[in-house]
């Protein structure tokens, strides 16, 4: 579109609905992931304020005054910073899914599962998840999380953080 030719008003709703949707899922996010996105004073303390509303209606005018104000933003920057918070979550996700199989694999007493985890987490001692498996391995049967089994999965979590 030409810089001349003006924007016609479906044109500036649809942008305006658009802030306002990028605002919503602003109010979604915790106080950390807030304070990761730099945003203006302003409409950060208009997103804690939304945070807190319960009223349906209070909260429907309070994203119309957020969408009001990230016309003044980049919303470019904010939409990065979502897909990496985004990103973040999904690797936090699989990691943590990867965490399980190796516990229900070692509980299992797949010897392979063993040298894997040795492999990629160069700080973990073989002695210590040797027996933190043989502990869990009689919980087998079981589908309840019993304490051997969350050692076990603490442990992990732990070489797998470092």
């Amino acid at each position: 579109m030409d810089a001349e030719t003006p924007k016609s008003r479906t044109q500036k709703k649809n942008e305006d609905r658009a802030l306002q949707r990028l605002g919503e899922r602003l109010l979604t996010l915790s106080a950390e992931q807030l304070a990761a996105i730099d945003l203006p004073e302003e409409l950060n303390q208009a997103i804690h304020a939304g945070c807190r509303m319960k009223s349906h209606g209070a909260r429907r005018r309070q994203l119309q005054y957020i969408g009001v104000l990230m016309r003044n933003v980049d919303a470019a920057a904010i939409r990065t910073a979502l897909e990496r918070i985004r990103g973040g979550e999904v690797a936090q996700a699989r990691a943590f899914k990867k965490l399980e199989a190796w516990r229900d694999a070692l509980r299992e007493g797949n010897e392979t599962i063993l040298e894997e985890i040795l492999d990629q987490c160069r700080n973990a001692d073989r002695q210590r998840l040797t027996q933190l498996m043989r502990n869990a391995r009689p919980e087998v049967g079981s589908d309840k999380a019993t304490k051997a089994s969350r050692m076990l999965f603490r442990y992990l979590r732990e070489i797998y953080d470092d």
